[in-house]
């Protein structure tokens, strides 16, 4: 598939100091590049060089939401476990974020200092794109998610990233991303060989202070690799 040429719009959060580490966070269905803008100041890191990148998904039909036009990062056939995928949607939408990350390349900041980041459809996005992103990312963080275009993915995980380390949290009460996707998804990464840092709130599909909490301090200790 051919690289965008243009990088999608986004909400920026830079540092005080200029940036020496980015993080690429993916909104999930529905939402847009200002959802987790407030999660910021939650994190820790005022005293890091870290600019975080909330790109906005374009705004396409959802078929299980009736077709209904929202923003997203690729159609929802269903969510039962088993569905079929929009693997064209998840291809299309990698490429727009493996330009994000080319434009950070050419900000100055080298990809061994990008973190990829997502809750729900978009941590679907953000895991696809770091297991197959040619050159080693700094880390990837999955959010109330799951896995996608799981058979086809598994004979395109990249090498470079076999080590990336990896911050995986789910709701134990989430109702529209059931606890299982998340563990299957933790479960499939650990058979693959991935090692994930797994957490687990009481909450449903949305996020919590002690998740942010725990995502710096999984970022501080990322940023001193």
């Amino acid at each position: 598939m051919a690289q965008p040429t243009v990088p999608l719009p986004c909400v920026e959060v830079e540092s005080e100091e200029p940036a020496t580490h980015a993080v690429l966070w993916l909104h999930g269905l529905g939402a847009d590049g200002n959802d987790f803008v407030p999660f910021v100041p939650l994190l820790g890191l005022a005293s890091r060089s870290v600019r975080f990148v909330f790109p906005n998904a374009p705004k396409i039909p959802v078929t299980l939401n009736g077709g209904f036009v929202m923003p997203a990062w690729y159609d929802i056939l269903g969510m039962e476990l088993g569905s079929a995928q929009d693997e064209a949607g998840v291809l299309r939408s990698s490429a727009e974020i493996e330009r994000l990350i080319e434009r950070e390349n050419e900000r100055g900041i080298p990809t061994e200092r990008i973190v990829l980041a997502g809750f729900s459809q978009g941590g679907a996005v953000a895991t696809h794109v770091a297991l197959r992103h040619p050159e080693p990312l700094a880390g990837l963080i999955a959010l109330s998610t799951y896995l996608m275009r799981g058979e086809a993915l598994s004979k395109e995980l990249s090498e470079s990233n076999r080590s990336i380390p990896i911050f995986q949290a789910h709701g134990t009460f989430d109702p529209m991303v059931v606890p299982q996707r998340g563990t299957d998804l933790r479960d499939r990464l650990r058979d693959w060989g991935y090692t994930v840092d797994w957490h687990t709130y009481p909450m449903q599909h949305e996020a919590c202070l002690e998740e942010a909490r725990d995502i710096g301090s999984w970022l501080t200790r990322v940023l001193d690799r």
